[in-house]
C-alpha cells in the first residue's frame, strides 16, 4: 500500500503533467484559449496565449520533479495572481 507521501507525490506528478499538457495545447490549438485569454490580455491576445502556454508548460514540468516542486508551486501561485490582476485591471 502506498504511503501518504507517495500518494501526494503521484498527485503532484499527475497535476504537473496535466498543466504541462494544457500549456502545450496553447501552441497546438491557440484558438481554444482565445476567449479566456482576451479577458486578461485584450491587446496582443495571441502573443499572450503563447506566453501563457510557455509558462504553464514550464510550471507543469517543474511540478513533476520533486526537487523543483516547491518552487513551481510558489510560481503557480504568483502566475494565478498575475492573471487575476490582469483580468481585474481590464474589466
Amino acid at each position: 500500500m502506498p504511503s501518504e507521501g507517495q500518494k501526494q507525490s503521484r498527485g503532484a506528478q499527475i497535476a504537473g503533467l496535466a498543466l504541462a499538457g494544457t500549456g502545450l495545447a496553447h501552441f497546438a490549438r491557440p484558438e481554444l484559449f482565445e476567449s479566456i485569454t482576451q479577458a486578461a490580455f485584450p491587446r496582443n491576445t495571441r502573443q499572450n496565449i503563447y506566453i501563457n502556454g510557455g509558462i504553464e508548460t514550464a510550471l507543469g514540468l517543474a511540478l513533476v520533479t520533486p526537487k523543483t516542486r516547491r518552487l513551481a508551486a510558489v510560481g503557480a501561485i504568483g502566475y494565478v495572481a498575475y492573471l487575476a490582476g490582469n483580468v481585474a485591471r481590464n474589466r
